[in-house]
């Protein structure tokens, strides 16, 4: 049996995509869903839907009895009071679950900077969910991204109007990029294969080398247009960030996870490229995804 969460959100939803694609009969599938209208008629045929909050705990218990994999997502919520708090609210009651009845192996998505990353917001607490969910001896993998290319979906209004896109990084220096896409096609590939044990990161790195200077150049040959980034400060995105609704501890997590990647270098050059993982260039990305987003 397979469960996954976050079945109508970005990744989740390719997750669950993929997973369909390649089921057999034989095999359960179960999703758990606040708003099961959001699903498509196909997932809502295949799958049992429960209906609420992963972070429930009977919600979450129910949707796991008897079940062999799980696909693990814990939601932005920016407007969450407490970042680490929002992250140990769903986290808590998964590894409840696991010491009382299973599952046998977790899928997560997580991010790169193991190791390396310290008071970096979202990023600390992702890797913290990693520690707690594996300290229950489930079989684990940590799906690990860096910069998500679908973060600048937010900011096609602007490409559209202006020709500039913002960034929290320093323009000239290289900023290591995955698609989701990517992310899904490898936790489907878990969640179907029962044979891996113990506990890894996946580390998922697309196979460019860009600068957001870089960046602007390929999205200007994609768009037709001339685009140019705007380098910001962490405090700017914190601002930003409180303008557009997040909690004090939200916007505060936000600029953390921005110093924290200039300064500390775990989604920069020095991570290589993982093309068997995330194959999918930032050129292609821009040519599928941005620009129809963009010309809408």
């Amino acid at each position: 049996m397979i469960v996954i969460t976050t079945p109508t959100g970005r990744i989740g939803q390719q997750v669950l995509d993929n997973v369909l694609d390649a089921l057999d009969d034989s095999t359960v599938l179960r999703v758990i869903a606040r708003d099961p209208a959001r699903l498509t008629a196909r997932a809502r045929e295949r799958a049992e839907v429960f209906q609420g909050s992963h972070a429930d705990p009977e919600v979450l218990g129910a949707a796991l009895a008897g079940a062999d994999q799980v696909f693990w997502l814990v939601p932005p919520a920016p407007g969450a009071d407490s970042v680490e708090g929002h992250f140990r609210d769903f986290t808590l009651p998964l590894c409840e679950v696991i010491a009382g009845q299973g599952p046998e192996r977790v899928v997560a998505v997580s991010s790169l900077g193991r190791g390396v990353a310290k008071n970096a917001g979202q990023i600390s607490a992702s890797l913290a969910m990693d520690d707690r969910i594996a300290a229950t001896g489930v079989h684990y993998r940590a799906l690990c991204p860096p910069f998500l290319m679908e973060n600048l979906l937010g900011q096609a209004k602007a490409l559209r109007s202006t020709g500039e896109f913002r960034m929290a990084y320093a323009a000239d220096r290289v900023l290591r990029t995955c698609a989701t896409a990517d992310i899904a096609r490898e936790a489907a590939r878990l969640l179907l294969d029962d044979s891996w044990t113990g506990r890894a990161d996946v580390p998922l790195v697309g196979p460019d080398d860009l600068t957001p200077e870089g960046m602007a150049k390929v999205l200007s040959d994609v768009l037709g247009r001339p685009v140019r980034v705007l380098e910001t400060t962490p405090e700017e995105y914190r601002a930003s960030a409180l303008r557009f609704g997040a909690s004090e501890d939200g916007a505060r997590g936000l600029a953390d996870m921005a110093s924290a990647m200039a300064t500390q270098g775990f989604y920069g050059a020095a991570e290589p490229s993982t093309a068997d993982t995330a194959p999918t260039s930032f050129r292609r990305w821009c040519e599928e995804i941005l620009r129809p987003a963009t010309l809408a």
